[in-house]
């Protein structure tokens, strides 16, 4: 899934005109932030989301970790749900990782055909490293930082599980849409933030590029 010539071309372009929201209500929003800024060999430009303005003009969404109640509130609080929900609806390709998968559920913003278990793996006593071996990404298991983890308790047929830990779903893919219990931000390991370009390039190779506003 990763690294065809032809999107890698897509993505490098113009890399001034790539530009990724980070959703920065609360949460590990910076992680991601320099994640991203250290993606070779051309690093996309980022973009702190916390009004629907913020979200004009982006050529793909990250949705962090951190608390899914108080970021619920802050989306509620910006009005910023429905603008997330035509966001995606428009073919934005969207990254959530932890709180990020919550918030991608059936009973958040409704994104994902999934249900997540709030902090499934127990609480932060409970916190823990394992390798995660992801569906379709290449160079092996990745390390996943699984803290106050959710997992995924149910989903539709239109989600493909990507990974399990302890015979329970922890990353999935549904569209453009990526979601993950884990951290992989709060490492050295970049290879789901570049699966994560890899989308927004396919989507920009096919002409969806949004128009500035």
């Amino acid at each position: 899934m990763l690294g065809t010539r032809a999107t890698e071309d897509a993505v490098s372009r113009r890399p001034s005109s790539v530009l990724i929201g980070v959703l920065a209500l609360q949460g590990g929003f910076e992680a991601h932030e320099r994640m991203l800024r250290k993606l070779k060999p051309t690093p996309p430009r980022t973009r702190e989301v916390r009004v629907p303005g913020d979200l004009d003009g982006l050529d793909g969404l990250v949705i962090p970790g951190g608390e899914s109640t108080t970021m619920t509130l802050g989306v509620q609080r910006e009005g910023l749900a429905d603008p997330l929900r035509e966001l995606s609806a428009a073919g934005v390709p969207v990254l959530g990782s932890c709180a990020g998968l919550i918030m991608l559920d059936r009973e958040h913003l409704g994104l994902m055909d999934i249900r997540a278990d709030r902090n499934a793996f127990g609480r932060q006593i409970r916190s823990f490293e394992t390798d995660v071996e992801l569906q379709g990404l290449q160079g092996g298991p990745m390390r996943g930082i699984f803290i106050r983890a959710p997992w995924i308790a149910e989903h539709g047929p239109a989600v493909e599980i990507l990974a399990e830990v302890e015979g329970h779903p922890v990353a999935a893919r549904q569209g453009s849409m990526l979601a993950v219990s884990f951290h992989t931000e709060l490492g050295d390991d970049d290879r789901l933030h570049r699966w994560f370009l890899h989308l927004v390039g396919e989507r920009r190779a096919a002409g969806g590029v949004p128009e500035p506003r």
